[in-house]
């Protein structure tokens, strides 16, 4: 399934793409409603009641594919073209959103072209940071102050959802607490995020503005012919690229993780609980931004401007566009 959120007349509504082609968004809230099911109100909502909410839109696709489901229910309509709606960050505000650092092209990349040596604590364990939960968008505008614009960056990164509460989770078995992957955008103020990182505390402002989640939310079941099993976790057979204005930038694999999300869950969970909506992106693919590529010299001090639109795709999870947009001083 293809879970989103959509805004229409200034209300966030939870949706699922259905049709051919997926150019239709089922009114999730209303049509559970119509069901006599517990209410869904949000993907959060989805996302948090498990194997029970899952059934309940799979019903919902089940009506509206045997054309049983109402034009309406509760005074709004249940089906939209998905053209007529602005889709939002599949969970607008994550419980909590980790982003980690697992492809080793990019770490090693970077430091190369920074003339550092390859980090050896990179292949003891994944390493991540927490970013800022409350500043997710979806697709659309990116809006950024002066100081953002200074070497302002994109990642092509994938990123999983939480399924359900965890702790202490052991890597082979934490593929099952997954419930679903998405395309992330960790947008970087470089500028900002360098000065900050002389302090030794990592990155915070040059991180803290923005973050692209979407456009939708692809539940597992989804992924299962690009999914290959190792005893670290699965593999995920997703091709990524990133467009700037038309023209690719960019190209990886989520399989190219050299830790997989399900190292990355164990270590996160370590002693700590995890809850259902948290967000945990991937990290940055080779070539996956303009830091890397700048150094690399295959871009010449590229970075992002007013008016340029980034795209990034990534194979079954669609394609998450954004255009920058100055917004004051």
């Amino acid at each position: 399934m293809k879970l989103v959120t959509f805004k229409v007349g200034g209300e966030q509504r939870p949706g699922v793409l259905a049709g051919d082609d997926f150019d239709t968004v089922v009114d999730v809230a209303a049509a559970v409603e119509w069901l006599g099911r517990p209410a869904l109100r949000s993907i959060l909502a989805i996302v948090e009641a498990g194997e029970a909410g899952l059934a309940s839109v799979r019903e919902v696709l089940a009506a509206h594919a045997e054309k049983k489901l109402p034009a309406a229910a509760g005074g709004r309509p249940t089906t939209l073209p998905l053209a007529s709606v602005s889709l939002l960050a599949p969970i607008p505000r994550p419980p909590s959103m980790r982003d980690g650092y697992a492809f080793r092209q990019h770490v090693e990349t970077a430091r190369r072209n920074r003339g550092l040596e390859m980090i050896p604590e990179f292949d003891q364990f994944p390493v991540f940071y927490f970013t800022n939960h409350q500043a997710v968008i979806g697709p659309g505008p990116l809006r950024v102050r002066s100081k953002h614009l200074d070497r302002l960056d994109f990642e092509l990164e994938a990123a999983i959802v939480v399924g359900r509460e965890a702790r202490d989770l052991d890597a082979k078995d934490a593929d099952a607490v997954i419930f679903g992957m998405t395309i992330m955008n960790d947008f970087s103020a470089r500028a900002l995020q360098m000065d900050e990182m002389k302090l030794s505390l990592g990155p915070a402002k040059g991180k803290d503005f923005a973050t692209g989640l979407g456009p939708w939310l692809v539940t597992m079941d989804e992924l299962s012919a690009a999914t290959n099993a190792s005893p670290n976790g699965s593999h995920f057979d997703l091709g990524m690229r990133a467009f700037v204005n038309g023209v690719q930038v960019s190209q990886g694999n989520v399989k190219d993780m050299t830790w997989t999300f399900a190292q990355i869950l164990e270590r996160a969970s370590y002693g700590v609980s995890l809850y259902p909506g948290d967000v945990i992106g991937s990290g940055t693919c080779g070539t996956g931004c303009f830091l890397e590529l700048n150094g690399s010299k295959i871009t010449n001090d590229q970075w992002l401007a007013p008016g340029d639109v980034v795209a990034l795709e990534i194979d079954r999870l669609g394609r998450l566009e954004n255009t920058v947009v100055a917004d004051g001083s």
